[in-house]
């Protein structure tokens, strides 16, 4: 099992992720981080960025529950790192496990979880799409 993502880079499709859904970004170069980070504050999108590793076996059991939660909560905008592809960028975050959900709102932190926790991830999404006041 993997990931499902789209890829935002030029990169062969040999990641460790299978790649089967356009609603969960892989992104795998800072400037693709960035693109995202201006287009969801163009958007007004919170951003939910995934903090994962292939070799992760928590990271694993939760992808497809990420991904499902992306196709259900459209205004919200996923994305998904791979700490060992993006070392700086997992290490300004401070990412000491995997899988870490960071919530960005204008590109800052406005929530976080660390660890798999299905039922947790469900309840900060909920709580953050209530907070916009929009429909998912």
């Amino acid at each position: 099992m993997g990931l499902c993502a789209s890829r935002d880079d030029d990169e062969d499709s040999s990641a460790h992720y299978i790649m089967a859904d356009g609603n969960v970004h892989l992104i795998t170069t800072i400037a693709a981080w960035e693109e995202k980070l201006m287009l969801a504050n163009q958007q007004d999108k919170i951003i939910i960025a995934n903090f994962s590793a292939a070799w992760c076996g928590p990271c694993k059991m939760i992808a497809s529950y990420y991904c499902e939660l992306s196709r259900k909560y459209t205004s919200l905008m996923f994305l998904t790192i791979d700490v060992d592809e993006l070392p700086d960028l997992s290490t300004s975050f401070d990412i000491k496990a995997t899988p870490s959900f960071f919530f960005l709102q204008n590109g800052q932190e406005i929530d976080k979880l660390v660890g798999s926790n299905k039922a947790e991830l469900l309840k900060k999404i909920t709580a953050v799409v209530d907070a916009q006041g929009r429909p998912f």
